[in-house]
């Protein structure tokens, strides 16, 4: 809890230790047994001047947490973390911005590790695997690791299972990191062996959807503009329908944060902010293509973060 007094740490009894090697910050303690109440009237008797008539409450918290903070500062006005604190991070410095360098780097390594190894027989699991193994290699955090084939690319966010890939198969590999407490995240496409007949027209579709935003993407451009350009070209090529999420969202130490690159966004852009770049064309039942870019924004334009090519990645199986 953080105020104008102070701040202080409610903690349970049983992450105390292991978070005082971390921090010199005074935790309040509570256990199972007596419950957070009394840490947290300590915790406030302590930051004296404790008469705050607006709160921020982090939007991941518990709600009944977030009960107990509220039922202590009645008629207060409430704010979450995306809206107020969220505005303040939308904005990296040049450490920052060099951090997510380097875990763009460690994604591209984790991405060519996953494409060296995936053939035919191997299962979803057994890829993001790989990927997990590839990132802990590099001293960072697996995040996530979407491995979705054949049928399955047609979800966005599939759940990655035991689905053995075959030839002629279609794959997502969307997967991220963290290091230094910041996030990576990129998509590539991969095919085992022969692309289905209408592959390679869709993939440059949305390959072209990725440089339109792109160019769009420019200091003082409102946020929905760059939506506009990927999706404009996405529906003049007649796949408007199945182009189903923004196009993009913010990086840093979430790995989905504002700004977000969605169609009603008036987010103007600036210098510092880190998004993702990430149009997609998605069939039922037939398949899915999805290429992502991570991209720090700079005065003259976006910095691609990744090295890694955008290409379909035929692979022989």
């Amino acid at each position: 809890l953080l105020t104008q007094t102070g701040l202080g740490f409610l903690m349970p009894e049983l992450e105390a230790e292991s978070a005082r090697q971390q921090t010199d910050i005074r935790f309040y303690i509570w256990s199972d047994a007596t419950g957070p109440i009394s840490a947290l009237d300590n915790l406030l008797t302590d930051l004296k001047g404790f008469s705050s008539r607006s709160i921020v409450i982090d939007e991941t918290m518990r709600a009944d947490h977030a009960a107990l903070i509220q039922d202590k500062v009645l008629n207060a006005n409430r704010a979450f973390t995306a809206s107020t604190i969220g505005k303040l991070r939308m904005i990296k410095d040049k450490s920052e911005q060099n951090i997510l360098r380097e875990n763009a780097n460690q994604a591209d390594i984790a991405m060519q590790n996953a494409l060296s190894e995936i053939k035919s027989g191997m299962t979803e699991d057994a890829v993001a695997s790989v990927i997990q193994s590839s990132f802990s290699e590099q001293g960072a955090l697996p995040q996530f690791s979407i491995v979705a084939s054949g049928p399955n690319s047609s979800f966005p966010h599939h759940q990655t299972g035991s689905r053995v890939l075959n030839d002629g198969d279609v794959v997502v590999i969307d997967l991220g990191g963290k290091f230094k407490g910041y996030a990576s995240d990129i998509t590539r496409m991969a095919i085992l062996g022969s692309p289905p007949g209408d592959y390679k027209m869709i993939h440059q579709i949305v390959e072209d959807a990725v440089c339109a935003a792109l160019e769009a993407a420019k200091p003082g451009e409102v946020a929905k503009n760059v939506d506009k350009a990927a999706r404009d070209l996405i529906t003049k090529a007649g796949f408007g329908q199945y182009f189903i999420h923004r196009t993009g969202h913010g990086l840093g130490s979430e790995i989905h944060e504002p700004p977000y690159i969605t169609a009603t966004s008036d987010t103007i852009l600036e210098p510092g902010m880190v998004f993702s770049i990430e149009p997609g064309i998605y069939i039922p039942g037939k398949f899915g293509i999805r290429l992502e870019e991570i991209v720090i924004l700079n005065d003259k334009g976006p910095e691609v973060l990744s090295k890694l090519s955008r290409k379909e990645n035929i692979l022989n199986t």
